[in-house]
């Protein structure tokens, strides 16, 4: 009989945001996959979780995701976590969930932490329609996408490192208006979690003389019909 693979979200920042189901599916699991061991490693001591660990990430998840399939097909239970949220959102996962969905695999996706979905409602932003785009490409294809975005009558939620943020938001102001609405979220659920709310240029404005740190989510208001 086939096993079964549990994508188990781990938290953003606090671990007190971490589920009782997920820490039992993770002692309970034959092997965890993690995208670093290391960090994920710091997590189990935490919580006391002793199963065997294994690397999965981008760079070797196309190498490794028929063998890791034939191994749950074989009976075993695998459980993926990423370094932090869940796995498969701008993270490894996908790929392997589709393999063992394609071979008629179970997959068991976990409730958890995510950090766009508090950051779109601590925006003061609507959140009752919104676009989630993930990691902006960045270079080919880049300026065609936020043109497209900028458009679009949705929230828009992207993810951005803090090295590239002052360039991002410069970018949006560009294109989506100086005085469009929007909110840079850093270090979710974390002791240092700040969201700045203005608009788009005064952000692009401060940010590019602050120096931002952290997992960062910018969140922008969607264009205003007339």
């Amino acid at each position: 009989m086939a096993g079964k693979l549990y994508i188990v979200p781990t938290p953003v920042g606090n671990l007190e945001d971490m589920t009782f189901r997920a820490i039992k599916v993770l002692k309970e699991a034959d092997l965890i996959l993690a995208e670093d061991t290391r960090t994920s490693g710091v997590l189990m001591k935490h919580f006391e979780i002793s199963t065997p660990m294994e690397s999965h990430h981008k760079f070797n998840e196309h190498e490794r995701v028929q063998s890791v399939a034939d191994r749950i097909e074989g009976g075993l239970n695998l459980a993926i976590v990423s370094d932090a949220g869940t796995p498969g959102i701008s993270d490894p996962g996908f790929m392997l969930s589709r393999e063992c969905r394609r071979r008629g695999i179970t997959v068991e996706t976990l409730p958890g932490a995510t950090a766009f979905v508090p950051a779109l409602v601590s925006s003061g932003l609507p959140c009752d329609r919104f676009v989630f785009e993930g990691f902006l490409p960045p270079k080919k294809g880049r300026a065609t996408r936020l043109g497209i975005l900028s458009e679009d009558p949705r929230t828009v939620v992207i993810y951005e490192s803090p090295k590239r943020l002052a360039r991002t938001l410069r970018q949006l102001a560009e294109t989506f208006g100086v005085e469009r609405e929007a909110a840079v979220c850093r270090e979710i659920s974390k002791l240092h979690e700040t969201i700045h709310r203005d608009t788009l240029g005064a952000l692009a404005e401060y940010f590019s003389v602050n120096q931002a740190k952290g997992e960062i989510v910018i969140v922008i208001g969607g264009k205003e019909r007339l």
